[in-house]
């Protein structure tokens, strides 16, 4: 690894990090599955510092992601929700990228009161960058410590190599991300329908009981069949019918407007 201007390594000072603010509890570690949780783990267990680590299940997990879990991190605790997403998607309507509703119901719960330690990386995107090492969430009811904040990409996949650590086999098949299959930020839409068909197909159903109950949505595509294409290719306009359609008109369950 890279010394940083401390004259420290990334691993070092993730190190440094977790005995800085390692509360008596212990934290509460979210594991995804990802390589970056997978490191983060391991960094906890090289820095010595007590932990519980937690699974959020999201139901639309790729079943490749839960079986590395199950068999590589079997100490990990699994929080099943109570409705699966598409369930979900009957009421509330498809996430976007704007509107990322599934984050609040599936990812970001559990935790509370706690010092919550994350594999959030600033190199992801410029939001994650601007969080910090240590902040505390919205709602005042825990505290995030991100100890990966500063590392690259390379340096993750250089400690997993140089420890023989076990990932996600969705790596080595080209997937760079590997969280929810329907991820309005997944780049991969047709592959991931083609590889797993049924999350797909359910969704799509639950789009039929949504669209039939929104009057929002029925003022703006033709039919969920439409509206359904759309959000498959989110760069596409809307209908003609509707480019005269005000830009500022809200509405229940916004489809993504980035």
């Amino acid at each position: 690894m890279q010394l940083t201007l401390d004259g420290n390594t990334a691993l070092d000072n993730s190190i440094d990090i977790l005995r800085e603010y390692e509360p008596p509890e212990g934290y509460y570690l979210a594991f995804s599955g990802g390589k970056d949780s997978v490191v983060l783990k391991a960094v906890a267990d090289l820095a010595g510092v007590k932990y519980d680590a937690h699974y959020n299940m999201t139901t639309i997990d790729p079943p490749e992601v839960t079986r590395f879990i199950k068999k590589f991190h079997p100490d990990v605790e699994w929080h099943v929700p109570e409705k699966p997403f598409w369930k979900e998607v009957e009421t509330r309507g498809l996430p976007a990228k704007n509107r990322r509703w599934c984050c609040a119901v599936y990812k970001e719960i559990g935790g509370f009161g706690r010092k919550v330690v994350t594999g959030i990386r600033g190199e992801e995107s410029w939001q994650r960058a601007k969080r910090g090492t240590y902040q505390q969430c919205r709602d005042g009811k825990k505290w995030f410590i991100h100890p990966l904040m500063a590392w690259s990409s390379s340096e993750v996949w250089s400690f997993i190599r140089s420890r023989e650590l076990p990932y996600c086999s969705l790596y080595d098949e080209g997937w760079d991300r590997i969280g929810c299959v329907l991820c309005p930020y997944q780049n991969r839409r047709q592959e991931s329908l083609e590889r797993w068909p049924v999350f797909w197909r359910l969704t799509r159903q639950a789009l039929d009981v949504y669209f039939t109950s929104s009057e929002a949505c029925q003022s703006r595509w033709a039919n969920a069949d439409e509206m359904w294409d759309w959000w498959l290719h989110p760069t596409r306009p809307y209908p003609k019918k509707y480019e005269d359609r005000p830009p500022s008109l809200s509405f229940e369950g916004e489809i993504g407007e980035d």
